[in-house]
């Protein structure tokens, strides 16, 4: 880890402090707006989608304002400021009524907004200065021999690995804090948690509980109250008001964190580099054919990079369903009884910690052996191992012989059959895996091929295909919801499958286009 250039730690403290922030809410984002405003699934999974897909989409204008501007440390700064402010938003605990909520929902999706678009420009801006501190490595060890360059240039994926092992290191903690700080409010308030009565209650509350449902919530009700409850109406507009103000009180905890990151930044901003400066300086000492060589090789990179970009779109698409549909599977089809099922999102970042050092020994082996594995062809055996993951999923609740989700939910608890805990522990295994293939290693790829004066651009891009994946995102709820569950993952399963396809048609394309041929 320290045999790596000066600013990586700096850069990935700075990121692990606010994805720490970011990762509070993300854990508990839909369950939250289902619980807070009685949406449906649906609708909660939409916002979603349309939240994580602003962070990436912002990405591309914050990489715009950093590029033409050239201030990444200043677009940077900015971005951990408004962050901050719609976390704050987010803090303030306000009950939910009908009264209310024509302009409290709308408030809720502006502070998503000032996350999405804080995120924007801070998220791209830090991977394109990681970028340029292997720029400049590399161009300082060129200058020792072409052995010390070709030692520099393989330490680039083992960087971005190690950076996102620190986003990780916020991403394990975080999802702990909210269920904990909302278990200490009920219980503060009298209460017990548990996941299924907020659902229960809205129904209640709108008059539209009946028959199996009622039986369900008068056997919560009676577990999740330590004193006798005699009127319901009352008691579920206190329970729904203090289980949510228990998660309004874990955003105070994002701001706290995004002003840490801000201060790390800050103090260490000075062994940060500046993108494109370099390459501003080198482009006066070019000849005109140089300069037509150029523009040629920068059209393949960006040929090369959108053609990756469009594969990695289906990848986030069945990936990011860790906070939408899994997270519904986890709370409906899981025992969690003992586990919130929030708390389920640390399984991932668990994962990634300790599966990087393994991965990145692994690597390193066959690379001494002189085999080693392309970024491109790592990113299509990651569409492969997410298509196990989806894979299992399938073959397992078929087995269950799972209904849809609304099938189930309406099915009295006494007849419900759940599946064991270890059975998110084998997928996210696999989606871990999938991952360090793929979102560390897409980071390096866009790091070698994005022309020097577009990195904050290009890392924007990269996002942006992000994004457009988490547009989808709606679609996992729906089939969810309306199929037997089997099929809803088979749809992913065929996704990851037909993407690692397509890469690895394309792999040595890519790999001559990475070699700069």
């Amino acid at each position: 880890m320290f045999n790596q250039p000066k600013g990586l730690i700096p850069a990935a403290l700075s990121n692990m402090g606010e994805r720490f922030g970011y990762y509070i809410m993300n854990a508990v984002l839909t369950l939250f707006l289902c619980s807070k405003f009685g949406l449906s699934e649906e609708m909660g999974g939409l916002i979603y989608s349309f939240f994580y897909a602003g962070i990436y989409v912002l990405s591309l204008v914050g990489g715009l304002i950093a590029d033409r501007t050239q201030n990444y440390k200043g677009t940077i700064i900015n971005g951990l400021v408004v962050m901050s402010l719609g976390y704050a938003i987010l803090a303030i605990p306000i009950l939910s009524t009908d009264q209310n909520i024509n302009w409290l929902l709308p408030l809720t999706c502006f502070a998503l907004f000032l996350i999405a678009f804080g995120n924007g420009l801070f998220k791209g801006n830090l991977q394109a200065i990681v970028g340029q501190i292997y720029d400049n490595y590399e161009a300082d060890e060129a200058k020792k021999g072409p052995e010390a360059l070709a030692a520099a240039q393989k330490k680039r994926d083992s960087g971005f690995q190690i950076f996102y092992v620190f986003i990780n290191i916020g991403g394990l903690v975080a999802p702990f804090v909210a269920p904990l700080l909302r278990s200490w409010w009920l219980n503060a308030n009298n209460f017990i948690y548990n996941a299924d009565l907020p659902a229960l209650c809205h129904k209640y509350l709108d008059g539209a509980l009946q028959g199996a449902d009622m039986a369900n919530l008068n056997d919560l009700v009676a577990k999740a109250s330590t004193t006798a409850v005699t009127d319901m109406t009352d008691f579920c507009t206190q329970y729904l008001d203090v289980f949510n103000t228990g998660i309004h009180y874990s955003f105070i905890a994002s701001v706290v964190a995004m002003l840490i990151s801000l201060v790390i930044f800050i103090a260490t901003k000075k062994v940060f580099p500046t993108p494109g400066k370099k390459a501003e300086t080198a482009t006066a000492e070019y000849t005109t054919e140089e300069k037509l060589q150029m523009a040629k090789e920068i059209k393949q990179r960006m040929y090369a990079l959108f053609a990756v970009l469009g594969i990695v779109i289906f990848f986030w698409f069945s990936f990011h369903q860790n906070g939408v549909s899994l997270s519904y599977f986890a709370r409906d089809f899981v025992d969690t009884t003992v586990i919130p099922p929030e708390i389920w999102q640390a399984v991932n970042p668990f994962f990634v910690i300790v599966l990087t050092p393994v991965i990145m020994l692994i690597f390193g082996a066959l690379s001494r052996r002189g085999k080693e594995i392309s970024t491109p062809r790592k990113i299509a055996y990651g569409m492969a191992i997410a298509g196990i993951a989806y894979l299992f999923l399938t073959i397992y609740t078929y087995l269950m012989e799972y209904p849809s989700a609304n099938e189930f939910t309406a099915l009295a608890e006494s007849a419900k059959v759940k599946a064991g805990w270890w059975v998110l522990i084998v997928t996210y295994f696999f989606l871990t895996v999938a991952e360090l293939f793929i979102s560390p290693l897409g980071l390096s790829f866009v790091s070698k091929v994005a022309p020097k004066h577009m990195l904050g651009l290009c890392q924007g891009l990269w996002l942006g295909a992000t994004a457009v994946g988490n547009l989808l995102l709606w679609i996992g709820p729906l089939m969810y919801n309306s199929w037997p569950i089997w099929q809803c993952w088979t749809v992913f399963f065929v996704v990851c499958i037909i993407s690692m396809g397509v890469m690895l048609g394309m792999v040595k394309w890519l790999e001559r286009i990475v070699a700069g041929k």
